[in-house]
């Protein structure tokens, strides 16, 4: 069912199968005969390892995409049949005009069985939707700024009961807000105690520090004046040192509240390695993983790939809210504030690589960033009965990523133990180590609460595992 509004990828992608029977398909069958046509190369011995390249769309100062591992889905215990439902109804979502295009990736036992663009990154200016198109990936930004915290507790320079005053002294006499008795606080807001505990660093890894936040509790007006005022010469430093002057929600470690706290951890980055986040994710993890289109702010050679932003409409049907050009946030200067809660943007490749790292134990093509137990630690639950209530009943949350403790309660199919977490945008990933498998959705359209396309990927991921 491939609409002519929703083709799986740019022209350049088939550049090389001009004419002949490949012309007579449709769109997604001939990205399927692409795939199978690498597939085959691999095991006629044409090529030296499976691999995929991502379509050569780099600028010539910029480094190339390194190839991705591909292989028919199943020599990885997939059906390619069952994976159409999944290209199905992603699709279906583009005809409705729900969202403008997406970018599905799958893999298993570290081989990509599914990589798929379909529909545009800018229908306005009939952009196509391709692989390497480029997304804000807003939250999916915080488990990569845990994984560079933790790199720094793998070279033993904090525990994490350690009291983040250790490092971030502006935290040091914290005091949280509660309800006022009628009696003595007539007319206040709130009255301010002392905190049972000192914040630590496993707090802020696992939004437990008790922070101020934009969604609930009684200090989120002053939470948003904070992050809408904001001074735009602000680095991410100047931002925390100012969030560390507003009283907290609760006492640390008493519940789960989503909030800035990955912040604090990119700064708790900069302090302890002496660089900026942005320079540390860079050197530490970006360059050794070959994530080459992964940044902060977006070099002007590749807004050409940069995907448009939207809302949903009055009758559901997308309204373009910020075009992918010169202009768009992420994009234009400055280029200093760097948010661990949610600055990067990146393409489903080098999101892949990253979450292939974890997946392998933290190492990826002879670059080890990561050791074995540190990715285990990271993957397990913190947070014990607190309610998790941004992903509901049947998870906990560990350093950096929900993780499922319930199959049951989740009403998802992925396996106890597995992890995830996703962006205001739409994006969203998970990995499951018991089927060695991780799944990927890009698109850009906020909010999308009213669309169930994220679960709807892990379903019919979920549904093709014949073995």
């Amino acid at each position: 069912m491939t609409s002519a509004g929703r083709g799986t990828a740019g022209p350049h992608n088939h550049r090389h199968f001009q004419g002949g029977a490949l012309m007579n398909l449709d769109q997604r069958d001939r990205d399927r005969v692409l795939m199978l046509s690498a597939a085959a190369l691999l095991l006629g011995g044409l090529l030296a390892g499976t691999a995929l390249a991502a379509p050569p769309t780099a600028a010539a100062d910029q480094p190339a995409a390194a190839p991705l591992p591909v292989a028919e889905p199943e020599s990885a215990g997939m059906s390619s049949e069952r994976l159409e439902r999944l290209s199905e109804a992603v699709g279906a979502y583009i005809d409705r005009g729900q969202v403008a295009g997406t970018v599905t990736l799958v893999a298993r036992r570290g081989k990509v069985v599914h990589f798929e663009a379909q529909g545009e990154r800018w229908p306005e200016e009939g952009a196509p939707m391709t692989r390497d198109t480029i997304f804000r990936i807003a939250s999916m930004t915080k488990p990569i700024a845990s994984v560079a915290l933790m790199t720094l507790y793998e070279e033993g320079r904090f525990q994490l009961r350690d009291p983040i005053a250790k490092y971030l002294p502006e935290f040091a006499e914290m005091q949280v807000a509660t309800v006022p008795d009628a009696d003595e606080y007539l007319g206040a807001p709130y009255k301010l105690v002392e905190t049972a505990r000192p914040i630590t660093v496993q707090h802020i890894l696992t939004h437990t520090a008790g922070f101020a936040n934009s969604y609930r509790g009684l200090l989120t007006a002053e939470y948003a004046k904070l992050r809408n005022n904001r001074d735009p010469e602000w680095t991410v430093g100047d931002f925390v040192t100012a969030l560390a002057e507003l009283p907290l929600e609760f006492h640390p470690g008493d519940a789960w509240q989503y909030g800035p706290s990955v912040d604090v951890v990119g700064r708790m980055v900069e302090v302890l390695s002496g660089q900026t986040l942005d320079e540390y994710l860079k050197e530490r993890i970006f360059e050794p993983l070959g994530m080459v289109d992964t940044y902060f702010y977006l070099p002007e050679s590749k807004v050409g790939r940069f995907a448009a932003l939207y809302r949903p409409g009055e009758d559901g049907r997308i309204v373009l809210t910020e075009t992918p050009d010169v202009n768009a946030r992420h994009v234009r200067e400055p280029h200093k504030y760097f948010s661990g809660s949610g600055g990067l943007v990146s393409t489903a490749a080098d999101y892949y690589r990253f979450h292939q790292m974890m997946l392998n134990g933290g190492e990826l093509g002879g670059e080890r960033i990561l050791g074995r137990k540190t990715v285990e630690l990271m993957t397990s639950n913190h947070t014990g009965n607190h309610g998790l209530w941004l992903r509901g009943p049947g998870y906990g949350f560990g350093l950096g990523y929900s993780v499922v403790t319930d199959k049951g309660a989740s009403a998802m199919p992925a396996s106890v133990g597995s992890y995830s977490w996703g962006g205001a945008f739409c994006t969203v990933f998970w990995v499951d180590p018991e089927e060695e498998l991780i799944g990927i959705l890009m698109t850009q359209v906020r909010p999308y609460t009213h669309l169930n396309i994220r679960q709807d990927l892990q379903s019919l991921t979920y549904q093709a595992i014949v073995d």
